[in-house]
């Protein structure tokens, strides 16, 4: 199978894996969305850092997350979420995966257009969810959201004194008006 002119092959799944995930590895091979052949593609020359995108070192690392989602209820969903620049710092990608089977392992790349005050997150997961999200992180506060006709969503997180915890909850309104706890969530960093 070839998409956007890039030959499959069996090593694409191994690649996709240690990038994003199992889970969220074989959505996107099942999907047909991303499928690569490692020997055409040798490591490019890192692009020039972003400076837009500094805030976000913070980010940038290893987390545990643990969490409680009220369609697990009685359940802490844990899990793994790494952020990583790419081409040297002009994005920054998110990778997370969940240990349990129901919550979605997804990826979700960071950039800033370089007149605009907040950050763009584009999102995908294995279930095929694809959403553009914006975010801002300031005074150790990090809030993304979307605002979508009959499912807008938001989260805000709070950083700890030391940087190395976040806790913070998603929300989702159905009706734009009237907005629900989603996801509980607290961001514990490795390294």
């Amino acid at each position: 199978m070839h998409h956007d002119g890039v030959a499959a092959t069996g090593q694409s799944s191994n690649v996709f894996a240690y990038l994003f995930g199992k889970r969220c590895a074989k959505a996107l091979e099942n999907a047909n969305i991303w499928r690569i052949n490692v020997s055409e593609h040798s490591e490019r020359p890192s692009s020039k850092p972003n400076p837009t995108l500094e805030p976000l070192e913070i980010l940038v690392g290893e987390w545990n997350t643990a969490g409680m989602h009220p369609h697990f209820p009685g359940a802490t969903l844990r899990g793994r979420v790494t952020f990583k620049w790419l081409e040297g710092g002009a994005f920054l990608m998110m990778h997370s995966d969940v240990e349990q089977p129901g919550p979605p392992s997804g990826i979700a790349v960071f950039g800033r257009d370089d007149s605009a005050g907040t950050y763009s997150m584009l999102y995908f997961d294995e279930r095929g969810v694809s959403r553009i999200y914006q975010m801002s992180l300031s005074g150790g506060v990090w809030k993304i959201w979307r605002n979508s006709p009959g499912f807008s969503q938001h989260f805000t997180g709070t950083f700890s004194e030391d940087g190395n915890t976040i806790r913070g909850v998603w929300e989702l309104s159905r009706n734009d008006s009237t907005w629900e706890r989603d996801l509980q969530l607290t961001y514990t960093r490795v390294r």
